[in-house]
């Protein structure tokens, strides 16, 4: 429903543009899985970008999806792999550089990754608004101890006013802004050791503090002369703010400038992307970094002025350290040559000149929600190669818990990042309640979601942003058609519509989303039928190459393998089955159990 309204900027400012079921704030990747997902949920959508362009980072730097191994992606991000892997086919052939080389559609160039994202949501009647900058939300009155939305204001970049109503909210936003608004309790740095047991938490003693994990560009960079564009100097540029680089060159600290390893600055990510670009970033543990902890601490509650001080701050490190290395007389020949050989790419990111639209925003506010994702969810189970059961898992991830640093001990160039930390895990399930606030009834938060900061280094990638963001959209559909508050969800309700959209809720790495066996085997695995089926002490995955690798052992059904009887009397007890004695294999039983529950519906 539109209104126009003639009398007056005042009576202007209050008016009501828009009413729709669900409303997703920011398109982010998250954010346009919600957007879909509640579509095919029934749900009338409306989906608000406060930029000029959908798709968060993977279509402004962010080019190489975090994971460890293919069988953890299922989903809205599966999907979207897929259609990558079949563009980059269609365009230039099956067995051409550019399909192969996009690593099965996980890795890509940003403009393509737009591409998709475009395609994706015009299949779906949803309302698509860009450049709608919020400000302001109206509660409505308490009801069961909680409040509702009504309707938030956002301010177009023409400064006229847009009022927006719906039954249910998504913040799918990287900071958090429309949760914050809504009043919900948030937090921003670092938890203490002891507030939810994490031996990893806190600073060096343990304590509680502000900082937040450190912010860079991504910068999108090629070595292809014809596409290759050099850098300028940043605004109010100035070669005594980067000097401090040289020792490292003289003393050997630093052999390179770009290197996939610590004896260089500007990380280039190994396979490279289609078309010979690469997506460079940070480089954990090098003596000169990137990334700023140092000065990111008031982005997350920040307003618009200083957030925007902060990532200028930014652009000018990021981009002058590039110039200096690339241009200045005092660099050694060699490194320069290293430096000069890469630059900005023509065909990515003309508006801004070739750099990156978005910083690298790693973590901001952090809901919390009916539950709080720590390191307790990620635990290895005590004779069992499977992480902590979770029966209300709407998702699932497989990464490590890191951080790139909250701080910084001594200068930019003589010192090191404090409240680093990379620990390896097995795959893990997660929770409902991580995208669930306390006070709102119609209010999901996918990615600024509820969990630890130690345990938000395990969330904080697009794959699984996605997956929360999928079933955030398919719940918010439920609540919305229903008229229930997102509270009052029937979780196995929602799984079940997960699973039927291809979205896993526990690790398993022999059924894959097209096995027709792959609802029935999410759906006991989630009620927790693989407790203890493997042992603990499995050795780690083959590597790939970089971060990622093959499937985790420890995780298979063997649907195949022959059911004996201690595991036929284990899954009696926890999903009695009439005629039992006559199913003979692991995947007889599952099938026979998830048609007798679905016969119960």
């Amino acid at each position: 429903m539109r209104i126009t309204c003639l009398i007056g900027w005042l009576a202007l400012a209050n008016c009501v543009f828009g009413k729709t079921d669900v409303l997703v704030y920011s398109a982010t990747p998250a954010g346009i899985a919600a957007a879909i997902s509640a579509a095919k949920g029934g749900a009338s959508v409306t989906l608000v970008e406060p930029t000029g362009r959908i798709g968060g980072l993977m279509t402004a730097d962010l080019s190489y999806s975090d994971f460890r191994s293919f069988e953890a992606l299922t989903g809205f991000f599966e999907e979207f792999a897929r259609r990558v892997q079949k563009h980059y086919s269609d365009t230039y052939g099956p067995r051409s550089p550019q399909a192969t080389g996009c690593w099965r559609g996980t890795i890509a160039e940003p403009k393509v990754n737009l591409l998709i994202f475009q395609q994706m949501l015009g299949e779906h009647d949803i309302q698509l608004f860009m450049q709608r900058r919020l400000i302001e939300l109206k509660l409505g009155p308490k009801a069961n101890g909680r409040h509702r939305m009504e309707s938030v204001r956002f301010l177009t970049d023409r400064s006229i006013p847009h009022w927006m109503e719906a039954e249910v909210f998504i913040d799918a936003s990287y900071e958090g802004d429309l949760m914050a608004l809504a009043g919900e309790n948030f937090h921003v740095g670092r938890e203490s050791r002891d507030q939810y047991g994490e031996s990893m938490a806190g600073d060096a003693n343990g304590r509680a503090d502000g900082q937040v994990q450190g912010y860079n560009y991504r910068f999108i960079m090629t070595q292809v002369e014809t596409n290759k564009l050099m850098p300028r100097a940043p605004e109010g540029y100035d070669r005594k703010d980067f000097v401090g680089v040289l020792p490292h060159f003289e003393s050997g600290r630093l052999k390179k400038v770009f290197a996939s390893g610590r004896d260089g600055i500007f990380r280039a990510h190994l396979p490279l992307l289609p078309n010979g670009k690469t997506d460079v970033n940070d480089t954990p543990h090098a003596p000169v970094r990137l990334s700023m902890p140092d000065i990111n601490d008031d982005y997350p509650t920040g307003d618009f002025v200083t957030r925007q001080k902060i990532i200028d701050q930014h652009t000018y490190y990021n981009v002058g350290l590039l110039y200096f290395l690339q241009n200045d007389s005092a660099v050694p020949d060699a490194m320069k040559k290293d430096a000069r050989s890469w630059g900005w790419c023509r065909d990515e990111f003309a508006e801004t000149g070739g750099i990156p639209p978005k910083l690298y925003i790693r973590e901001a506010r952090r809901l919390v929600g009916q539950h709080v994702f720590t390191g307790n969810d990620t635990k290895q189970t005590t004779g069992d190669a499977r992480s902590a059961l979770h029966t209300n898992s709407i998702a699932i991830g497989d990464y490590v818990h890191n951080c790139h640093g909250t701080g910084r001990i001594g200068s930019r160039y003589d010192g090191k990042h404090s409240g680093e930390f990379y620990k390896f895990i097995p795959p893990y399930q997660i929770e409902y309640g991580v995208i669930v606030p306390q006070k709102t009834a119609n209010l999901l938060v996918p990615v600024a979601c509820s969990a630890s900061h130690f345990g938000f280094g395990a969330l904080r990638l697009e794959p699984i942003w996605c997956s929360l963001g999928q079933a955030a959209g398919w719940a918010a559909s439920m609540a919305a058609n229903d008229q229930i508050a997102v509270q009052a969800i029937n979780v196995p309700d929602l799984q079940r519509k997960l699973h039927e959209d291809k979205l896993a809720t526990i690790y398993v790495n022999d059924v894959p989303t097209h096995s027709p066996d792959f609802a029935a085997v999410q759906w006991f695995g989630t009620r927790g039928g693989f407790r203890g089926l493997e042992p603990p002490g499995q050795p780690r995955a083959k590597s790939l190459g970089g971060q990622y690798c093959e499937a985790h052992p420890g995780h298979a059904i063997k649907l195949d393998t022959p059911l004996t009887d201690s595991l036929r009397a284990r899954w009696q007890m926890l999903i009695p089955l009439r005629d039992s004695k006559s199913l003979k294999t692991r995947g007889d039983w599952i099938l026979a159990a998830w048609h007798a529950s679905n016969l119960r519906q």
